[in-house]
């Protein structure tokens, strides 16, 4: 009921109208939960439970090595690694990765005095560049100026510098605690080429290039079967057996196709650990690690921001953030609008900010992830979401104890899942329409390849990106 009161105004009591004033918060409460239950919907168990390997190729190796060359507390980074998983698929509804900040872990692994404090330090500068940067609006800005044949010429050097490490990985024996090789691999055993290649075959006949699975449910009778040839009975009899027999051989082929090609190289890879090693099964202890707050001072501060944050951050502005929103939005053109570079580059900075103050490995989103995980049938967010849910039990069942497993993983295999990851990146760079994309993109990618710099390739892909359309408006006042 209203009420007028002296100064002519309305008044509503909302008792007197029925309406609850806590209704507008139960509703968004409500469609909140409604949509993280959309987006950890998973829409094939098989499929998506298969996704999920597919960014293994690159984790396993850089966390193994820095528990192994600095003594990087496993179980507590899986912990914090399996919750972001869970948070991000939560949100954005797509398999978004979390992998660990390459450019920081290839500093730890070859610098002696760049120990886990450094390692911490450097991860929690650049994550609070990345916050500053995206609750400015400043990565939104440089998201939509970016020409796109530049961010394709960084998707392609990540991808096939994923996959140059790859290969070698599969042709050659790793130290990764040393960030060394040591000759090459034998062709027979249980980490030899024969079985590393055999896996790669089986990849590529159950998943192809990674198209899609034909939905073709039409009955079509073969042509060399004509319909007026036979009597009305007998061809009733003959399309039947036809129909029949072509329904047969589709779900045979539709079994095969959806088979977890890389969650079965995985297990595979778990039990010949067991049986390369089997007092593994000894050395594992359960229980979770001790988490402690890291202590870190003003010297580690200044080396960890200089040797790591400094070289990170670029990688990070364009991988982790920029080259992940334009990946997604190709991939995911329906939720396009759930992850802009604000909220993408928030994440990654809210991430750090949290678990590296108790010693996880620094985290971020990657390009190459993101193709690994959809090259293998990761769609949603309940993808990445059981992969997190598997770190955290593992990490609190078995803590760090779980790198004795690692050590013994045939690397070989873990070569094969991240060639398929860098492959299926690069080929995000297949959409250039012009000459001149083209160019510019291949540019970008010569120079972050040989100079083993995105930031380097970035600027050089932007010069001549620049240079270019300096010269279109030359020509078209001059002629």
């Amino acid at each position: 009921m209203a009420s007028q009161n002296h100064g002519g105004e309305v008044a509503t009591n909302s008792l007197d109208t029925g309406v609850n004033p806590t209704a507008p918060v139960v509703e968004k409460l409500s469609n909140m939960f409604g949509t993280v239950r959309s987006n950890l919907a998973l829409q094939s168990k098989w499929s998506e439970l298969n996704g999920a390997m597919g960014d293994l190729g690159t984790y396993i190796p850089i966390v193994m090595a820095l528990t192994l060359a600095k003594d990087l507390n496993l179980g507590t980074t899986l912990i914090f690694s399996g919750m972001y998983n869970i948070v991000t698929g939560a949100i954005y509804g797509v398999p978004m990765p979390v992998q660990p900040m390459k450019s920081i872990a290839a500093v730890a692994i070859s610098n002696t005095s760049f120990d886990v404090p450094e390692i911490m330090a450097a991860g929690i500068c650049t994550a609070g560049t990345l916050l500053v940067l995206g609750l400015t609006g400043l990565m939104e800005f440089a998201y939509k100026l970016i020409p796109l044949s530049v961010v394709r010429g960084v998707q392609l050097s990540q991808g096939l510098a994923f996959a140059f490490s790859a290969v070698k990985y599969v042709r050659q024996v790793q130290d990764f605690s040393k960030g060394k090789t040591n000759g090459n691999r034998p062709w027979l055993g249980l980490d030899g080429l024969v079985l590393a290649i055999i896996c790669a075959c089986f990849i590529v006949v159950v998943n192809g290039a990674g198209e899609e699975i034909s939905e073709d449910h039409e009955d079509v009778i073969p042509s060399n079967i004509p319909r007026t040839s036979l009597p009305s009975d007998q061809a009733n009899s003959t399309i039947g057996i036809t129909r029949s027999t072509r329904k047969h051989k589709q779900l045979y082929w539709r079994i095969f196709v959806t088979l977890p090609s890389a969650f079965l190289v995985f297990i595979l890879g778990v039990i010949l650990a067991f049986i390369r090693q089997p007092s593994i099964a000894k050395q594992i202890k359960f229980g979770p690690s001790t988490i402690e707050v890291m202590k870190i001072t003003r010297h580690e501060w200044k080396e960890g921001f200089i040797k790591g944050a400094i070289p990170q951050i670029p990688l990070s502005v364009l991988n982790s953030v920029i080259a992940v929103c334009k990946l997604s939005a190709d991939l995911f053109p329906a939720k396009a609008k759930s992850f802009s570079a604000t909220s993408v580059s928030t994440s990654v900075g809210l991430m750090n900010l949290v678990g590296c103050w108790f010693g996880a490995m620094p985290c971020c989103h990657g390009a190459g992830g993101l193709a690994g995980q959809y090259k293998f049938g990761g769609r949603s967010g309940g993808c990445v979401a059981m992969l997190g849910l598997v770190k955290m039990v593992l990490g609190v069942a078995l803590g760090s104890s779980i790198v004795k497993v690692l050590v013994k993983f045939p690397v070989g295999l873990l070569g094969v899942l991240l060639l398929f990851a860098g492959v299926e990146l690069a080929m995000a760079s297949r959409d250039m329409r012009s000459k001149e994309e083209s160019f510019v993109m291949l540019v970008c990618t010569s120079v972050s390849l040989v100079g083993s710099s995105a930031a380097l390739g970035f600027a050089c892909g932007i010069v001549v990106h620049l240079l270019l359309q300096m010269r279109k408006i030359c020509r078209k006042k001059l002629v």
